[in-house]
């Protein structure tokens, strides 16, 4: 059973600990079943078992997953947490690199599965297609704003993260879908815009 829902982690070694394409795959497989086996998540992210073993005991060491209860012979892994989130401690440098370099692998990570729905969006049933959504905006937030906005977003999926361990909380017709969200700062816009349209764009 998951400890928690979501693990904040500053922590320059823990941030480390997880900037790495094979790690950030096992942990988002482990969030879609129970529990599995370093054999079971090697078949499933395409990499060796001898690899899958290596990453998850360093995921391990720093807390990301633990021992499920064995099946047997096999000793699967689960996730500590159902979400992770980072976040810099502005007084420690190293906290902002490792940070900065965790963001920069998860948005390639999320780019690569992006990619692959829009390859193949064409052949989803119309309704799903259209439920579906890729969105933008250009607004005037303050700090404060911000701060609850990025809250915001991290809470909206957590509402529906039960199902996965209680099929019976799952309404008919439900499957996997992904939510990869940003919030930030325009850096090249001017900080004291004079009356304008603020821009909302959206595509489906």
């Amino acid at each position: 059973m998951i400890d928690r829902e979501r693990d904040n982690i500053s922590d320059p070694q823990r941030v480390r600990a997880m900037t790495h394409p094979i790690r950030l795959r096992l942990l988002d497989y482990l969030g879609t079943v129970p529990d599995a086996t370093a054999t079971e998540c090697a078949e499933h992210v395409g990499e060796s078992v001898a690899s899958c073993s290596f990453h998850l005991r360093m995921l391990a060491k720093y807390e990301f997953v633990e021992r499920a209860p064995s099946r047997g012979r096999e000793k699967p892994w689960r996730l500590v947490a159902r979400a992770r989130s980072s976040s810099p401690d502005m007084d420690d440098p190293e906290s902002v690199q490792a940070t900065s370099a965790l963001a920069l692998a998860h948005l390639e990570f999320q780019i690569g599965l992006i990619r692959g729905w829009l390859e193949q969006a064409h052949r989803e049933e119309s309704d799903w297609a259209l439920a579906s959504v890729e969105t933008s905006s250009h607004v005037l937030m303050t700090r404060e704003e911000t701060a609850a906005l990025s809250k915001a977003i991290a809470e909206l999926t957590d509402a529906y993260a039960g199902r996965w361990e209680d099929p019976s909380q799952r309404p008919e017709g439900a499957r996997p879908v992904r939510m990869f969200a940003m919030v930030f700062p325009d850096q090249g816009s001017n900080p004291n815009p004079g009356h304008g349209n603020d821009g909302d764009t959206e595509a489906k």
